[in-house]
């Protein structure tokens, strides 16, 4: 595994090289479908991507957590946390690399 992170700017450069719009025309093209994920996403909407995954926004109510230092009890407040689940296809492909990384 290399451990290197995938940026947006490394989202358009495979863009401009696959699909043949200009560098700037990549650049609006991932910027608009990240929009679109993150506008749904906000209106509690899940983004479903056939073959890749689900992202998810699920509403996580107040529960008492403790400080792990003091061990002293304190209020958690009710938060909505985005969930992403896998497709069956991607994590099929996932374990599929396991033997060509080693």
């Amino acid at each position: 595994m290399t451990g290197k992170t995938i940026t947006r700017a490394d989202l358009c450069e495979a863009v401009y090289q696959k699909v043949g719009l200009s560098r700037t025309e990549s650049a609006d093209l991932v910027e608009m479908v990240l929009g679109e994920i993150s506008n749904c996403l906000v209106e509690g909407e899940s983004v479903k991507l056939s073959s890749f995954g689900t992202f998810l926004v699920r509403s996580k109510g107040e529960r008492i957590g403790r400080n792990p230092k003091t061990g002293e009890e304190v209020p958690i407040s009710p938060r909505r946390v985005m969930v992403f689940k896998p497709s069956n296809v991607l994590k099929q492909k996932i374990n599929d690399t396991l033997g060509d990384d080693e």
